[in-house]
């Protein structure tokens, strides 16, 4: 299968000998489009580090955040079977999938990267799913049973939009594994899960500890 297009030529503008492989990520049934982990087992240029800094590909690696909660909403399909979700920080798109693989009413996947949304759509069509896409959150209509976040809170920057999820949404459901002094009076920790980053990029074992939050509009 060869990788799409719209996906390698950008990445190869960042990693001139990059290749994109489709993966099936450890403990699902999911297949991504991931960066070849033999592309990351050699040491970048200056003038790499520089672009990848840049411009860094999120979207062709699948975090461990959201393989945690990729693999929660397969697991618990009653989360989202039936509901309208919106996956903010969307990414690779993997949270998305595995609602509309586990019978979401509607999945939007939302991400301010054009790039991620490209990559939002390949996989959803490598996974046979159908999914709508958002570039702006907040342009979004309150209607929303349910707002995905995985692996947005490695900048601490993003902590205040905890405060917004639930404007879009009746219930947010939250997977981080980088902010160990979480503390939000509307979110409790429903469960602690562990996942690695895909292709692994042998993170600290603290960093495979996800935690899932959940908060409801009262």
């Amino acid at each position: 299968m060869s990788a799409p297009p719209a996906l390698l030529q950008p990445l190869r503008q960042l990693l001139g000998d990059a290749s994109l492989v489709a993966e099936r990520l450890p403990g699902t049934d999911l297949t991504l489009w991931l960066i070849d982990a033999q592309n990351m087992d050699r040491a970048f240029s200056p003038e790499e580090t520089r672009r990848i800094l840049d411009e860094p590909p999120y979207w062709c690696f699948c975090w461990a955040s959201g393989l945690a909660m990729a693999r929660w909403l397969v697991e618990q399909p009653h989360w989202v079977q039936g509901k309208r979700v919106l996956d903010f920080g969307a990414g690779s798109g993997v949270a998305a999938i595995a609602a509309a693989r586990a019978g979401a009413a509607e999945v939007v996947a939302c991400d301010l990267d054009p790039l991620a949304l490209q990559a939002c759509r390949e996989n959803a069509a490598l996974n046979g799913v159908s999914l709508g896409y958002s570039a702006d959150f907040f342009a979004e209509a309150d209607r929303f049973d349910l707002i995905l976040v995985a692996d947005v809170l490695y900048d601490r920057a993003n902590l205040p939009l905890l405060d917004h999820f639930l404007s879009r949404g009746k219930q947010a459901l939250v997977a981080d594994s980088r902010v160990k002094d979480f503390q939000h009076p509307r979110y409790e920790r429903l469960h602690m899960l562990e996942a690695c980053t895909w292709p692994d990029l042998a993170e600290p074992q603290e960093f495979r500890q996800v935690s899932l939050y959940h908060a409801q509009r009262h």
